[in-house]
């Protein structure tokens, strides 16, 4: 299996140039061996001068360049990794995907993380953008930064699944279940279930992970991180149970933060969960 590998540095802030560890650290530990065929990477970075006051610009700039990558895997004949970043790469991976399949394409989203990112302007408590991405996509708040990042139609909430998201602000949660999203443990039959319907009703899912779904314990510098979450063999499980259904065309590892304190013990616990699931999606395509 060829792999197109989107290596993403945060597009919130300048940062001068700065490659974040995780990126140069999961070349070298062979991450991306499992697939068995060819790995070409890109970096669709936005430069520091390119920044304005406007937060969302940059986001949306950078959305649009993760989208065109995207898409040129697709035209390639690749199999699509994001790798680094944050949440806010969601935006331009669903774009991608539509600028290369359509705007008719039937698109799903698996969302594993600790956190719903589904606040907008009016339900956030910190009006922090990385915890809106979801509801972005969902066509439910700034539509500049999703249209400027080539998704142009928004994400169906019957179409996305959360998979163990155990932090919602209350007004968050409220949003949540006035949706269809559907929200599930990360274990169990209900997981499956959720998939099972997901596959019947999309063309192309889009399995996207933020690190902090694990127990804050394997993710000790983490940002986010939060008690009570799955070790990384129950999340690969629940990851194979996505794998299963044959209509997984990308896949995200993002939000790894493996600096400080605890730094090693995050990059190491990103490292075995993204080898674990490029074995097993290269195992799910040649099944």
């Amino acid at each position: 299996m060829d792999l197109r590998v989107i290596e993403v540095r945060a597009a919130n802030r300048p940062m001068k140039g700065e490659v974040p560890r995780e990126l140069d650290s999961f070349r070298q530990s062979g991450v991306y061996a499992g697939a068995g065929g060819s790995v070409t990477y890109v970096r669709p970075w936005v430069e520091d001068d390119e920044f304005t006051n406007e937060p969302t610009e940059a986001l949306a700039l950078m959305g649009a360049r993760i989208a065109d990558e995207v898409a040129r895997g697709f035209a390639d004949g690749t199999n699509v990794v994001v790798a680094g970043g944050n949440c806010n790469v969601l935006p331009g991976v669903i774009g991608g995907l539509q600028q290369a399949n359509g705007e008719s394409a039937r698109i799903g989203l698996v969302w594993f993380d600790a956190h719903g990112d589904f606040n907008t302007p009016k339900t956030s408590l910190s009006g922090m953008l990385g915890g809106m991405p979801v509801a972005v996509s969902a066509g439910l708040c700034y539509p500049e930064w999703r249209i400027a990042a080539h998704q142009t139609v928004a994400l169906p909430t019957d179409r996305i699944i959360m998979v163990d998201v155990r932090n919602l602000d209350t007004a968050e949660e409220a949003l949540v279940n006035a949706t269809a999203i559907n929200v599930v443990p990360v274990d169990g039959s209900a997981l499956r279930e959720a998939v099972r319907q997901l596959a019947a009703k999309t063309d192309i899912i889009y399995l996207h992970i933020d690190l902090d779904i694990l127990d804050e314990q394997l993710t000790p510098s983490h940002n986010t991180k939060e008690p009570n979450g799955p070790d990384i063999a129950q999340t690969l499980e629940a990851v194979q149970a996505v794998l299963d259904t044959g209509k997984v065309e990308a896949i995200g590892l993002v939000s790894v933060y493996p600096v400080g304190e605890g730094g090693d013990t995050s990059l190491a616990s990103a490292t075995e969960l993204l080898t674990g699931m490029v074995q097993r999606w290269s195992a799910s395509r040649a099944g």
